[in-house]
């Protein structure tokens, strides 16, 4: 896939362009964002995704807008147990309501330089050392069997500042109280930082953390930086708008974990299947390849819609046989 530098310049613009409008349009005035508001916005976003896989699918044909799909679909699944720390996030640092919109823009926005950095060393990596992909399948199958014991975060958990927020607080003077939607203002001819601040880059840290697992797997269905980047860059974006739709049914989806550990695993093995297929380590098989069958993105991107309707629907049903789930 040929993606010449002033594709990626153009493509970046119109990602800033969409959020600068997200931006002006929600936050024109500060408020409490509607369910029926987060609902267009998803909406909104989803439809741009159709748009550019359409694009994708035009310009360099179906199999990268295959990839694309996959990728999206995996990358916005997985991105929903980012959804229960934003919550928690939220609660600790008790956002007003009026600004959550636009810390978690500012903070997913900072989450995507930060993904960004990490896609291009991935990409590097597997330039370089093919065999990696040994190591990225066995790490996606380990990370769906803790998936599959431990859950999803609690949204009712302590949340426990990092290291970056702790060096942050060491370092720069912080308010202890929110001066509107200001993260930086001036106390007693003295400039600080306000928690507005601390609250964004928690948001962008705590993000890298759950890339981990993302980014290694959307590399399992794509191996363009590309895709990777844009697929997550939609992900990211639609996340925020996700957090006001369905911030309140969370504790209702309680097999998604399984489901979300059924897609780690399978893209896991996917991942495995792949590297014996193209093998050249030399304690593996002499060196030579493993005529192994692979999966194709066709079938990757039936499993994963099949895996996330199956766990979606049956969540549901559960919940409403027990309206006290997880309640």
């Amino acid at each position: 896939m040929n993606v010449p530098l002033w594709v990626w310049l153009v493509t970046i613009a119109g990602l800033l362009a969409l959020l600068a409008l997200d931006l002006v349009i929600v936050d024109r005035v500060p408020h409490r964002v509607t369910v029926r508001e987060a609902a267009s916005w998803v909406l909104f976003y989803v439809c741009c995704a159709l748009a550019f896989g359409a694009v994708v699918w035009v310009v360099w044909g179906g199999r990268y807008s295959g990839e694309f799909f996959a990728g999206y679909i995996t990358e916005y699944s997985l991105s929903v147990d980012n959804l229960f720390v934003l919550v928690v996030i939220m609660s600790a640092f008790a956002v007003p309501p009026i600004h959550q919109h636009k810390v978690l823009l500012v903070g997913i926005l900072l989450a995507l330089v930060l993904r960004g950095v990490f896609i291009a060393a991935g990409a590097f990596v597997i330039g370089k050392f093919s065999a990696v992909f040994y190591l990225f399948g066995a790490f996606l199958v380990y990370g769906a069997y803790k998936l599959a014991r431990s859950g999803l975060p609690d949204g009712d958990e302590e949340y426990q500042e990092n290291a970056v927020l702790r060096a942050l607080r060491k370092v720069l003077p912080v308010t202890d109280r929110y001066h509107g939607a200001r993260w930086l203002t001036r106390v007693g001819g003295r400039r600080m930082l306000t928690p507005m601040f601390i609250v964004m880059v928690a948001i962008a840290t705590t993000d890298l953390l759950f890339a981990v697992d993302s980014i290694p797997a959307i590399f399992g269905l794509t191996k363009e930086p590309f895709l990777v980047f844009t697929a997550n860059a939609f992900a990211l974006m639609g996340l925020r708008q996700l957090y006001f739709l369905i911030g309140g049914l969370l504790n209702k989806l309680i097999y998604l974990p399984i489901g979300l550990a059924v897609i780690l695993a399978f893209i896991g093995v996917k991942l495995i299947l792949e590297a014996l297929h193209a093998n050249s380590l030399p304690f593996v098989n002499s060196g030579e390849p493993i005529p192994v069958p692979t999966i194709s993105i066709e079938w990757s991107l039936a499993v994963i819609l099949t895996v996330l309707a199956l766990t979606t629907v049956a969540s549901l049903l559960k919940a409403r046989c027990s309206p006290d789930t997880r309640a």
